[in-house]
């Protein structure tokens, strides 16, 4: 069969016990994080204030 070796059953620890890519459950886990960090940098981008200007300059 084609794929990885479906037989084993790899013991994780640590942070390769949420994000591997043996599993669905860490495969999703890479996928949720990146979909999180685009959305926080778009956030940033977003809501950032905008540097201000005077209405009135002087002469």
């Amino acid at each position: 069969m084609a794929g990885h070796d479906s037989g084993s059953n790899p013991q994780f620890t640590g942070f390769q016990k949420y994000f591997n890519s043996f599993t669905i459950t860490g495969r999703r886990n890479y996928v949720l994080a990146t979909y999180a960090s685009i959305a926080m940098i778009f956030m940033y981008f977003k809501l950032r204030p905008k540097k201000q200007t005077p209405a009135v300059t002087e002469k």
